[in-house]
């Protein structure tokens, strides 16, 4: 009798360490305080740490060892002389942005007693990105064309440095040399002047950037 009471005791004890240990097996394992410490950091540096933005990227393109000063200019505005007022506009927004993008205005930047084919010439090749203002008067005037022909040889595939702008005429009077180019549409004067600083910024960091690679 006695065995049989202290077999029962033992088996008693076996199942309670088992339960035991089904239980702890069950419960998930509390993360050791390095890993814990670890996540936190992730999600933390994850939250707080800023984007790089187009703001960010302007530094940059304004070091003093940038791509962006090898040529004098940012952007040529060519353009009749019958849309100035709009053209200074556009030269003002240009210019007042935290880029301070550098504009070439003929009528302000060319040297006085140089020769206007010259002066047009220089214009385009020391620019990185030329805004083509067609408009009827643009049309009509040869200077315009003649400066719309030199940036066409100074980069025939475009690559974002042409940026025509269609002003007050029909789609069917755009320039047949430019047909393989996008054009801005002047509906929102505002919107359009946003348009071009995007275009003439995306060129810029992108010709950063591949300068960066190349050395």
């Amino acid at each position: 009798m006695a065995g049989l009471f202290k077999w029962l005791l033992q088996k008693s004890r076996q199942s309670s360490d088992f339960s035991r240990s089904s239980a702890d097996s069950a419960s998930p394992p509390s993360p050791s305080p390095h890993l814990v410490q670890s996540s936190n950091s992730l999600a933390n540096s994850s939250v707080n740490s800023p984007k790089q933005t187009s703001s960010t990227f302007c530094m940059n393109i304004s070091s003093s060892d940038s791509a962006r000063w090898n040529k004098l200019y940012d952007v040529c505005i060519c353009h009749s002389e019958g849309d100035l007022e709009f053209v200074e506009q556009m030269v003002c927004y240009l210019e007042s942005q935290p880029e301070h993008f550098r504009c070439f205005l003929q009528l302000r930047d060319a040297v006085p007693g140089g020769a206007i084919v010259s002066e047009l010439c220089e214009a385009v090749q020391n620019s990185h990105c030329w805004v083509l203002l067609i408009t009827s008067g643009f049309l009509k005037d040869p200077w315009c064309v003649y400066q719309m022909h030199q940036a066409l040889m100074e980069a025939p595939m475009a690559n974002g440095r042409i940026i025509p702008v269609l002003k007050d005429i029909d789609r069917r009077d755009y320039p047949r040399e430019l047909k393989c180019i996008y054009y801005i549409n002047v509906s929102v004067q505002e919107k359009v002047f946003g348009q071009v600083k995007e275009t003439v910024m995306h060129y810029l960091q992108d010709l950063c950037q591949n300068a960066s690679r190349s050395h």
